[in-house]
């Protein structure tokens, strides 16, 4: 059975007495977030091992990272491993946001290595996927995406493939205040479901969680959430308002 997941990308947002203070009024919701919902939130790095130590006590919420490198260790200055990750008790990291690839050139090749990494160290990886305007407008949106699943995520085993949450972020919709209609999203929640199935059988596809990562918002959640291949979102300006992130994960 999939799991119904919210996550919180705070990018490179809020210094740290902000980022505590929001971490403090996503604490006093607690009984608010819906209990049938992962809740993830995904500070930036320097803040991740005092995180840690505050999220001690509360369960319910998940820590995850914005992102890593693929090697454990060695001299890769500046660099985040998977297993720093893993003794931070870090569930999450996102892998492969269209600002990764674009501004960071980062390539299929590399994300697959990171994506691999973090399965074998215990880390779900929320790998993102998703088209600019040209490519949409082009009509040949639906093979881009499909090639960037493809070439990072197919040579995986099934055993590893459902260990991953995939984040369809229409490239086009993220910052802009546009948003991808419920049934232009579940279009291409619905592809990657089929793609998957395709590949690793669909058994594998059912139990893979695909969420929404372009401007999901507490107006329009409830509209994208109720759409079959659907199971959450990747929220970023939201995520940092408390109130609205709770609203979102109540949206189901």
């Amino acid at each position: 059975m999939r799991k119904q997941i919210v996550a919180g990308n705070w990018k490179m947002n809020l210094d740290y007495s902000e980022a505590k203070a929001l971490l403090q009024d996503l604490f006093k919701l607690n009984k608010k977030f819906n209990p049938d919902t992962e809740v993830v939130i995904c500070p930036s790095a320097p803040y991740i091992g005092v995180f840690a130590e505050l999220l001690a006590d509360h369960n319910w919420l998940k820590l995850g990272a914005q992102n890593c490198y693929y090697m454990d260790n060695g001299a890769f200055t500046g660099e985040i491993s998977p297993i720093q990750l893993k003794s931070l008790n870090v569930e999450y990291c996102i892998v492969g946001h269209s600002e990764r690839r674009d501004n960071f050139n980062e390539s299929y090749d590399l994300l697959s290595k990171k994506v691999k990494a973090l399965v074998n160290h215990g880390i779900t990886p929320i790998f993102c996927c998703g088209e600019q305007l040209q490519v949409r407008e082009s009509n040949v949106y639906r093979e881009f995406v499909m090639k960037q699943i493809e070439d990072s995520l197919f040579a995986f085993t099934a055993e590893e493939i459902v260990k991953c949450v995939i984040a369809y972020e229409p490239i086009w919709a993220i910052g802009t205040g546009k948003t991808a209609s419920a049934e232009e999203a579940q279009e291409i929640h619905g592809l990657i479901r089929s793609r998957i199935s395709s590949q690793f059988g669909e058994k594998v596809a059912s139990e893979v969680s695909i969420i929404y990562g372009g401007s999901c918002k507490p107006e329009n959640a409830a509209e994208l959430f109720a759409q079959k291949d659907i199971d959450g979102g990747l929220i970023g300006g939201a995520s940092l308002k408390a109130d609205d992130f709770c609203q979102i994960s109540n949206s189901f």
